[in-house]
């Protein structure tokens, strides 16, 4: 059968429950944050894992605003609920040490999103250590790092880590990377974190070595943004359109009609694949103002992770810091 190509938990649930009528050992619950839509899925077992195809925890989806890009103030909204989610999820003391890690490949737009995050964090655990008189001991250290992608640096992003991890001794590792999405609409307007850890380059089908606490020993937060959609998922869903569309316009009881009707989905996303593949590959498409999207999403983020480990300072202090 045709993948469906997805990172997003809360659209493998729409793609689930699509063919049934409910999913076991899943729960899903939605609320609003201001205009911010908030949507958490817990996959509470194997049965649900299976269904979802996703390791068992909590997935939360934060629905950005269509305008968040293009005005500070809603920036702000959508990182202050960012920043409370987040810290929901962290149990850390003041004087535990957070890793941030930003992956991607920062040479490539759509897959920059970790390092430009990286680049606008507050860091301080090397403030901590030099000049600890004058940080307010309420500042949590914090370390980060954008390890590049294997291509550039010959080693697994996994393996970098770890070494990491070995040496400094984190509490928590925040990880954030760009995904795919099953939906257009939801490039660059959604982010999703889960407890589960992350394996780099599942987006594209390029899965590397998984970064979670099965593998470090320590918890894992992961934060994603789909940045890119298969293109062979938008071809199908395009002629889907075409075909509902045809269907409405037809006369029930019709040759033509009956035709339609007839036409089997599972089919006809697999010609869709097999026709494409000769051509295009493995597509993925992204939205061509990407590079401004990225940049701004990537404050947002920036700032929600700055929030959820620094509870002393409200964001105001955060800019001030980051000057």
């Amino acid at each position: 059968m045709f993948s469906i190509r997805t990172d997003l938990a809360v659209e493998a649930k729409e793609i689930y429950q699509r063919q049934n009528s409910n999913i076991p050992g899943v729960e899903s619950e939605e609320k609003e944050e201001g205009d911010v839509k908030v949507t958490i899925v817990k996959i509470l077992n194997d049965v649900g894992a299976r269904a979802m195809g996703k390791p068992e925890g909590t997935y939360v989806t934060i629905d950005m605003p269509k305008f968040t890009h293009y005005d500070g103030d809603t920036m702000d909204e959508v990182s202050t609920v960012l920043g409370k989610t987040l810290s929901e999820m962290i149990n850390l003391d003041d004087s535990m040490t957070a890793l941030v890690v930003g992956l991607g490949n920062w040479n490539i737009t759509p897959d920059a999103l970790g390092p430009k995050v990286v680049s606008k964090l507050m860091v301080t655990r090397h403030l901590k250590q030099l000049i600890p008189d004058q940080i307010d001991e309420g500042i949590r250290p914090v370390c980060a790092i954008a390890p590049g992608v294997l291509g550039l640096t010959g080693m697994e992003t996994g393996e970098i880590i770890r070494g990491i991890v070995d040496k400094i001794k984190p509490n928590l590792i925040v990880c954030i990377d760009a995904l795919a999405s099953r939906k257009m609409e939801r490039v660059n307007t959604t982010i999703q974190i889960g407890d589960t850890g992350i394996s780099p380059g599942s987006g594209v089908r390029n899965k590397r070595m998984e970064i979670s606490e099965k593998t470090l020993g320590i918890p894992v937060i992961a934060i994603g943004v789909p940045t890119v959609v298969d293109a062979a998922t938008m071809a199908n869903d395009t002629i889907d359109m075409v075909l509902d569309e045809m269907v409405a316009q037809s006369t029930k009881g019709s040759e033509f009609y009956d035709m339609l009707k007839s036409i089997d989905k599972n089919e006809k996303q697999r010609m869709i694949q097999s026709l494409l593949e000769p051509y295009v590959g493995n597509l993925m498409v992204t939205p061509k103002e990407v590079d401004v999207v990225v940049e701004s999403v990537s404050k947002v983020i920036a700032n929600g992770i700055n929030i959820a480990l620094q509870p002393a300072l409200d964001l105001e202090d955060i800019n001030r810091f980051l000057g």
